[in-house]
């Protein structure tokens, strides 16, 4: 079998009069264009070369390694790397924001700009995580509606009932790049491609990538597929057993080969699987690597919290807060107390030692509160974020 589309022509109904298009777009129109058709992967079956077999079975082994490391550390990593795998993924689409930015998203003291999407793709990767083992249509249309639910809501709910295409001009798809199959074609291919990802495979980051690329060909909504599919690859992940406490960035891997990722979509629709499978492998040992680096930040700073709080009794509100600020690096009062059974005065108290110790800095939120943020953490993240950027 292959991975090869084939392709059908059909005719253009246009929602734009004639009358308003340029000549050129009115002759276009009254031709067909040619729209994606995907082959039937559930009993694929790919020859691999040994050299990349080793290399998958390698990012494999470094997956599962990660993981065990990470989810042994007392601290809260699993919720750190999971944010930082979603807005690696959203930098992939070009959705760029601070960490401070995201971090006063989650407290909605920020509602525009580009923060608040990539705290919906962090919603998105959750619901992915939590139906690993349940997927299905229902589960991943309910993924896509949790990341553009609140932006884009008509877009949710459901499959594409649409043509859409990539590049190209705005009037049609004629000159596109990349047309997905019509939008009939959807439910029988999603369909298909959950029987793929559903099966066992000997070589699970393989079947995982490739899924993906099939997955992102189908582009079975009108918007948010790369960071649904995304999303869908972490589930794959757990699903499989290449991990299980904590998610691995690998879209932070993806990123800095993002000429190479798109291009290896566009291999895998010629029916060429090697290079999407080697961003993959790649991905996992870049993704490692930067995460790596970030959960020793994170231990650094613990270390350097802990030496700031010397004479302050381990089991006070002020040490539970830096726990805390980990996980959500900017704070607001209510927050803290969701998270600590403690007196307004004694939440306070510990606020204002963990300024003067230097732990935290307070600044006034725009409903002219009070926030707390952790500059140490914020750094970090960021500079994952950035690390995440330099192409390799």
């Amino acid at each position: 079998m292959t991975t090869a589309i084939t392709h059908e022509s059909l005719p253009w109904q246009s929602r734009i009069s004639p009358d308003a298009l340029p000549k050129r777009q009115r002759d276009l129109l009254r031709e067909p264009y040619r729209a994606a058709i995907t082959p039937p992967i559930s009993g694929l079956d790919i020859d691999i070369d040994d050299d990349l077999v080793d290399e998958l079975s390698e990012a494999q082994q470094l997956i599962v390694r990660f993981d065990t490391e990470v989810g042994h550390i007392t601290a809260p990593f699993s919720s750190i790397l999971l944010r930082s795998e979603s807005a690696s993924s959203s930098q992939i689409e070009n959705l760029t924001s601070s960490a401070k930015a995201i971090a006063e998203a989650e407290l909605d003291e920020r509602d525009t700009g580009n923060a608040p999407l990539i705290l919906a793709n962090v919603r998105a990767l959750e619901a992915a995580l939590d139906a690993s083992d349940e997927l299905s249509n229902e589960r991943i249309i309910a993924m896509q509606h949790q990341l553009l639910g609140a932006s884009a809501p008509e877009i949710t709910g459901r499959y594409r009932g649409e043509q859409v295409w990539i590049g190209g001009g705005n009037y049609s798809p004629h000159d596109a790049d990349f047309v997905p199959p019509h939008h009939d074609r959807v439910p029988a291919a999603m369909d298909d491609f959950i029987a793929y990802s559903l099966r066992p495979a000997p070589l699970p980051l393989a079947a995982i990538a490739i899924a993906h690329a099939h997955f992102e060909t189908i582009h079975p909504f009108p918007d948010g597929n790369g960071r649904t599919g995304r999303a869908l690859v972490q589930a794959a992940l757990r699903r499989t057993g290449l991990t299980r406490g904590v998610t691995v960035p690998i879209s932070a891997g993806i990123l800095q080969q993002r000429d190479a990722y798109f291009a290896a979509l566009t291999s895998y629709r010629a029916g060429r699987v090697e290079p999407i499978l080697r961003v993959f492998a790649d991905g996992a040992f870049l993704a490692i690597g930067n995460g790596r680096t970030l959960v020793a930040d994170i231990e650094r700073i613990q270390a350097d919290w802990r030496a700031a709080l010397v004479g302050v009794r381990s089991d006070s509100a002020a040490h539970r807060i830096t726990a805390l600020a980990l996980e959500h690096p900017v704070l607001n009062s209510r927050v803290v107390r969701e998270h600590l059974d403690v007196s307004d005065r004694t939440m306070f108290s510990a606020l204002d030692t963990l300024v003067d110790r230097g732990v935290l800095r307070v600044g006034t939120s725009r409903q002219r509160n009070r926030l707390w943020s952790a500059p140490l953490v914020l750094a970090a993240l960021d500079g994952f974020a950035a690390r995440s950027m330099r192409r390799g």
